[in-house]
């Protein structure tokens, strides 16, 4: 059984040959959610809510159950990942004051901001799971490597032109 970072390291070699010419938004973030949902038995959500007007993420592709459908930049970790542009890991759900519980198994999770050409913040990567502290630096490491990869792949100027 390979460790967590070989997991990562493999998902992503996958990413970036079934994504590479691949410039659809959706069809980018579909494929990340399904490919890192189904890599890691602990997470029961991964997905995308992606920014449609300002202060304001719309849930997008995504695994698992249901997810909030709307949610504001001025609450909960994904608006703090929108809002600052920063990675959130949260180890206790529970903990934050203003964590939007769209499922009530969920004890931790990690948002990633995913930024366009210009550095503006078009979605953010939120995957939940059922364990507590279920989110580490090697998570931040390869979700942010995939991050990137979105940003260069259906997030350019030229990728939305072509």
């Amino acid at each position: 059984m390979e460790s967590k970072e070989e997991n990562y390291a493999m998902v992503f070699k996958k990413l970036e040959a079934i994504l590479d010419g691949v410039r659809d938004e959706i069809a980018c973030l579909a494929t990340v959610a399904c490919e890192v949902f189904h890599a890691f038995e602990g997470f029961h959500w991964v997905g995308f809510y992606r920014v449609t007007e300002p202060g304001v993420l719309m849930v997008g592709p995504y695994q698992g159950g249901h997810g909030c459908l709307r949610i504001p930049f001025e609450r909960g970790v994904c608006g703090a990942a929108a809002r600052s542009g920063e990675v959130q890991i949260v180890d206790d759900v529970n903990a934050v004051q203003d964590h939007i519980a769209c499922s009530s198994s969920t004890r931790s999770e990690i948002v990633l901001p995913v930024v366009d050409d210009k550095g503006e913040v078009v979605a953010v990567f939120d995957i939940d799971s059922d364990y507590p502290a279920n989110f580490d630096a090697v998570d931040h490491y390869w979700l942010g490597k995939v991050c990137t990869l979105l940003s260069a792949t259906c997030y350019r100027a030229e990728a939305n032109s072509e």
